[in-house]
This record gives structure tokens, sequence and C-alpha cells, in this order.
């Protein structure tokens, strides 16, 4: 059963005289207990993409067009009072710098306790930090976390922090962009793995944003590829990283280095991100393809529909044959 269905979602950038298309057609569905991976380099729109599901987009300079279905409610046009009902209770999300999103002159406890009587009101503050104390130890912190500002905590307790603030409500949807780029390997194993058991036990779905194909595949049962504003490629994690079709899929796995098997060498993508505010009528990764045809030039690709529903925006996905 569908939890979220994006469809047609585009964002526009108004900015120093500019009409930048930031997002570009945007189509996704998200089952529930999904975890879906949202990858793709930098500047590839993927926060745009969260920003403008949950409409945190400064409207001053972004507009937002299609629609965005949370169970029945399209939360592009919904009122903003319902909006911020949805928020916390059913909606969350995890920022990629913690240290951000926490006050640095208040106690972590305090902090929780805040967040959490906006929302439940006429709770005991025995109820209340008997409730945060079970948060902590959900993401594996000690109960002293509580009386501690951030400073005194790593980045990855930070991280657990806010990972914990995003779980008080037990949300159907959770939202994390970039949350472990900034930490160690090791720790960003360990919450991973931690936040892989915590869906389980609570059946949370999740949207993740990220541009490690590490991450996708060691946390995600399904994968979006994203370039540029669009989406190139979608599927199972296990067909589309064991079979990717599109050739920017490709380029994103050859750059991963291979810690098993024969030694190979690592190729980058040559080029960079084209200029988002130049109308682009053809296949936005043409100009970096090394398989580009003159009709990937002048034709958007559609999608096509692969076994598994494994769907890739490509003109060479049709059985045309190059080097992979």
């Amino acid at each position: 059963m569908a939890i979220m269905e994006v469809k047609n979602l585009s964002v526009i950038y108004h900015a120093s005289g500019k009409r930048v298309a930031a997002v570009s057609d945007v189509s996704l569905t998200i089952e529930e207990r999904d975890a879906i991976g949202i990858v793709g380099e930098s500047g590839s729109g993927k926060s745009t993409l969260a920003m403008a599901i949950l409409r945190l987009l400064p409207e001053r300079i972004a507009q937002a067009q299609g629609e965005v279905s949370f169970e029945g409610a399209d939360l592009l046009t919904l009122p903003a009072e319902k909006l911020n009902q949805l928020r916390w209770k059913q909606l969350a999300v995890v920022f990629q710098k913690s240290m951000n999103a926490l006050s640095p002159v208040h106690k972590i406890g305090m902090q929780m306790t805040d967040v959490y009587r906006i929302k439940e009101t006429g709770i005991s503050k025995r109820e209340t930090r008997s409730k945060m104390l079970q948060l902590l130890d959900m993401v594996n912190l000690p109960e002293r976390v509580y009386d501690l500002y951030p400073h005194e905590l790593s980045g990855g307790m930070m991280q657990r922090v806010a990972i914990a603030l995003s779980l008080m409500h037990n949300p159907k949807l959770l939202i994390l962009d970039e949350a472990t780029t900034a930490l160690d390997v090791v720790t960003q194993g360990q919450i991973l793995e931690e936040m892989v058991a915590l869906e389980q036990k609570l059946g949370i779905t999740r949207m993740m944003i990220t541009h490690d194909m590490s991450v996708v595949a060691s946390s995600c049962n399904k994968v979006a590829v994203m370039y540029a504003g669009r989406i190139l490629e979608t599927g199972l994690v296990k067909d589309v990283l064991a079979n990717p079709v599109h050739p920017y899929t490709k380029g994103l796995l050859k750059s991963i280095p291979s810690f098993t098997g024969e030694k190979r060498n690592i190729r980058g993508i040559p080029g960079s991100i084209p200029d988002l505010s130049v109308p682009n009528d053809g296949c936005i990764f043409a100009e970096r393809c090394e398989h580009a045809m003159d009709s990937c030039l002048i034709e958007k690709p559609q999608d096509m529909v692969l076994p598994g529903n494994h769907r890739v925006a490509c003109h060479l996905a049709g059985g045309a044959a190059y080097v992979s």
C-alpha cells in the first residue's frame, strides 16, 4: 500500500533574475515500510525534493508544482494548520547537520521536552522525562545525555539525539537528509544498523537522501538515482545496483572503490552538472554521457519499465547495445 505518491513534482527557484529548475517532473511511489534511497552527486536536487515534499522551502524564492499525496492529502495544497498537525506526528525529518538543529545553550533533556510538549499536552513532567529517556535508550544513548549540553556530545551522539527527536511521535514517514554524511564510517554504520532495526520495530517508512551508494546498498530496499533535478533510474536496490542500466548510475558505481575481488581502476564521471537556468529539451545527462546519440540532445527520454518495476529514462534502454 502506498503511503506517499509524488506526481510530476517540479521546483523552480527565482534568484538573481534567473529561473532555476532545481527539480523537474519527478514522480515517485513510496510503499509502507519502504526504505528508499534518493542518490546522486551534490547539486542533483535531492534536498530540494525532500524540502518540497515537507513544504519547507521559502515561498519567496521557491515555487513547487505538482502533487504530493500523503495518505490521501495533497501536502502542497493542504492548509497550513492541517499541515502542521501532520509534521512530527506523521512526517518527520532529520537534517544533515545535527549541531544546527540543537540549541547550544539548553540541555538535551529540555530541548526534547519542549519539542514533545508542542504536540502532547497534559503530560506530567515525570511521564515526559520517562518518555525522553526511553527515546535516548532507543538510539543507544545513556541516560546521562539527558542532562548534557550539545557541546558535551560527539558528532555521532548529536546525530542520535536528532534521530530520537524525529521518532518521539512514531511518525509514519521519516526523511533523512544526508543524516550520516559528516560521521566517520564506523559511527555511520552503527547508526544505519540502529535505524533499520528501529524501522522494523516501529513500522516506519524512510526516505534517505544521500550521495553515498554504499549507504543505499546497506540500508535501503529501493533506490532512485537523481541527476540535475530529474529521476533517471529507479527500482529495487538488488536490481539497480547489480544490473544498472542508465550510464549515470553505472558511472556512480564505477567511482566507488571495491574492497573485494579483482582490482580495477576508479573512473570518475567527466564534466559537471549543467546550468539548470538554461532550458534543456533533451536528456539532461547527454553532455556528460560517452554513449550519447543525436536524439539524446534534442529529445527527453521517457521512462521505460523493465522487469521487476525497474524503471529507467534513457534512449539506450530500448535494447541498444553499448559498452558498460
